[in-house]
């Protein structure tokens, strides 16, 4: 098989089934598992063949559970990672890191991938199913091939009626909750946990990262409705290690928790390769599904938890692209993920690391971008541009709406490429410039691309 095969046949699928990178959810989102237990079904249960960790959440899920991969394959297990969605390659989706080789993270093949949608083509038809719901299939039939011993599974969107949701995991995990994809979930965070508590199952203990107002009755109620142990990781690991007694009813310490008092993880959170000021909620709740496993928190493991991005190949999260000048990227797209990237940036300028920030924007016409507009910082310059999605809002129409909050320091950039070297440009006039990049995942990824001289897939 060539690459012209391999490319043919995956075109071919995102032509014909819905995808979120070409329609959007209204049409590619299709809830329920009835069709994914059939498929599952027809190819013998792959998904009962290893064991998993299920991760869901608004934002942080992808961290979480790049670092949950990391450091379990440490342990000397053959790992599975599923998670979307991705960057450059389509295969990115699916990876194995194998703790008991030397070799490094490897991905789904692309004769895997074209076998996979030649044999089961009659089977997508007859099932009317999603993009996401053959991917998914795809990655059980995947790490049963390849006999993974565990797997970390990311939910799509949601939860509750998830194509992934037909697992029963080892551990359950609800990383935050925010305001997104509210037509499929709901316009409240008490509707969204809802919907995201849906992955507790029996007896499986679930893990929610961070104890509010609103949403702790609904983690609650739905632990009680299923039943499981439900432990929220910020009451469990802390700096005082308030409320580590509540770990699964277990009145000792966690062992995880001495290393918050003796400043290991303070050192840890400063040697990660995973960066920004988030990191630190993802790290404690992660650190709480291991503690929960059993996993006991060797230099080993602490070292692979450090190395995450590296030994998992993970891109895309809070990334420094490259330096003189630097330029970093982002895929966080909703309020609250940009939120904390905003805040991070008129961080770095408060502190004098950069005199000052040049921002490559472009967003997805769906997205709440008046409610984003007020997050943003005042003294950044704005480049508006666009990514080759029907999807995109376009770029003089992003123009003229950051023009209208941010008068004289909005420039049109149209694509992705253009927008990246009027910025090169801006930056050659600063002495300490920093290149943002972000505002959707079609946006940093059609920027790695740029820069690398490479073509999505």
């Amino acid at each position: 098989m060539n690459d012209s095969e391999y490319q043919h046949k995956l075109d071919e699928i995102f032509v014909r089934f819905p995808s979120v990178q070409n329609t959007g959810f209204g049409e590619a989102y299709k809830p329920g598992l009835a069709h994914m237990e059939e498929f599952d079904a027809m190819m013998g249960n792959p998904s009962r063949d290893f064991r998993s960790i299920h991760v869901a959440g608004t934002n942080g899920k992808g961290s979480v559970a790049n670092m949950l991969a990391s450091a379990i394959a440490a342990t000397g297990l053959k790992v599975g990672l599923y998670t979307s969605p991705h960057i450059l390659d389509f295969r990115e989706r699916m990876r194995i890191l194998d703790g008991a080789s030397e070799y490094p993270v490897y991905l789904i093949s692309k004769e895997d991938v074209r076998e996979f949608l030649s044999v089961r083509e009659d089977d997508f038809n007859g099932l009317n199913l999603s993009f996401f719901e053959i991917t998914t299939g795809m990655a059980f039939w995947w790490f049963s091939k390849e006999r993974v011993d565990i797997a970390v599974i990311e939910v799509g969107l949601g939860g509750r009626l998830d194509s992934t949701n037909i697992i029963t995991p080892e551990v359950t995990v609800v990383t935050s909750i925010g305001l997104d994809h509210c037509a499929q979930l709901g316009d409240t965070r008490a509707a969204i946990a809802g919907e995201k508590a849906g992955i507790f199952k029996p007896g499986v203990p679930a893990v929610v990262g961070t104890r509010d107002a609103e949403t702790a009755p609904v983690f609650e109620a739905a632990a009680a409705a299923a039943p499981c142990p439900l432990v929220f990781a910020s009451e469990v690991l802390s700096e005082s290690g308030t409320g580590s007694e509540k770990l699964l009813a277990n009145a000792e310490i966690p062992a995880f928790q001495t290393l918050y008092r003796t400043g290991r993880i303070a050192q840890l959170l400063k040697e990660m390769d995973l960066k920004g000021e988030w990191q630190e909620e993802n790290l404690r709740t992660m650190l709480t599904v291991l503690e929960i496993l059993g996993v006991e928190p060797t230099e080993e493991i602490l070292q692979a938890i450090a190395h995450t991005a590296h030994r998992m190949d993970f891109h895309g999260r809070w990334e420094m692209l490259q330096r003189d000048p630097d330029m970093l990227c982002d895929i966080g797209h909703n309020p609250p993920a940009l939120a904390r990237n905003f805040a991070e940036l008129e961080r770095y300028m408060a502190d004098g690391l950069y005199d000052s920030i040049i921002m490559v924007y472009g967003v997805m016409a769906d997205k709440d971008l008046d409610g984003i507009i007020p997050l943003m910082p005042q003294e950044a310059t704005y480049i508006a541009v666009a990514p080759d999605t029907p999807r995109a809002m376009k770029a003089d129409i992003l123009f003229e709406k950051l023009s209208a909050a941010f008068p004289g320091r909005v420039l049109l950039g149209g694509s992705v490429a253009s927008g990246l070297n009027l910025a090169s440009g801006l930056a050659a006039g600063s002495s300490r410039p920093l290149i943002y990049i972000g505002g959707s995942t079609f946006v940093v990824s059609e920027a790695v691309a740029a820069l690398r001289g490479l073509q999505t897939t």
